[in-house]
């Protein structure tokens, strides 16, 4: 398992984001997106259909989504998982301490709801009061859910020869390994430029 100081051993080309809820998977699957030119699709989407139904051709979506030489999404699922790991070449994982996770769920969870923000296929987040009387309300969720990934993703890279994880443990952690990922490109970019402007 590589840290955000540690060099990859190639180009990320289909990428996984993992990490509690509210740890900003889908933020940095955009991020990385931009950066290395990929069509990120967000799994949320496919999952969700109307009314918070979760959509029969989830897993056919998947598999399609998955085939495809180049793409980043996040890792979320338990159907999904296995596939979604065997498929890609690098997972990124967002570990980060409990309170960070669950401050910027709730935030995210109140925001959404004030100002009625549509999510996946017409769908909103539920009245705040669903905190105390569903045991599934999404604050809920990520409580019971924290430390989940604590014994999922260490067990990876054995089952999953291809892929090497990156453990995350700060949005500083974070912010350096994007710098770096994005320099290749920016320095290849520059040194195009230079070369052309050297032949005009």
């Amino acid at each position: 398992m590589l840290t955000a100081a540690d060099p990859l051993p190639s180009r990320p080309q289909r990428v996984l984001v993992a990490g509690v809820s509210g740890s900003g998977k889908t933020t940095l699957a955009a991020q990385l997106s931009k950066i290395l030119q990929l069509p990120h699709t967000e799994i949320d989407s496919l999952f969700h259909g109307p009314n918070w139904e979760p959509r029969a051709d989830f897993m056919c979506d998947v598999d399609r989504l998955t085939r495809e030489p180049r793409w980043v999404t996040e890792w979320q699922y338990s159907s999904a998982r296995p596939v979604l790991a065997e498929r890609a070449d690098i997972l990124i994982w967002l570990d980060y301490p409990v309170w960070h996770s669950m401050s910027r769920l709730i935030r995210r969870t109140v925001s959404r709801r004030l100002r009625g923000v549509e999510l996946w296929n017409g769908n909103f987040e539920g009245p705040l009061w669903g905190m105390v009387t569903d045991r599934d309300h999404i604050i809920r969720w990520g409580w019971r859910t924290r430390h989940k990934l604590r014994k999922l993703v260490p067990t990876l890279e054995d089952k999953f020869p291809q892929l090497t994880v990156v453990r995350m443990r700060s949005q500083r952690d974070v912010d350096v390994w994007l710098r770096g990922l994005a320099e290749p490109a920016t320095s290849g970019a520059d040194a195009a430029g230079k070369a052309e402007s050297n032949a005009a």
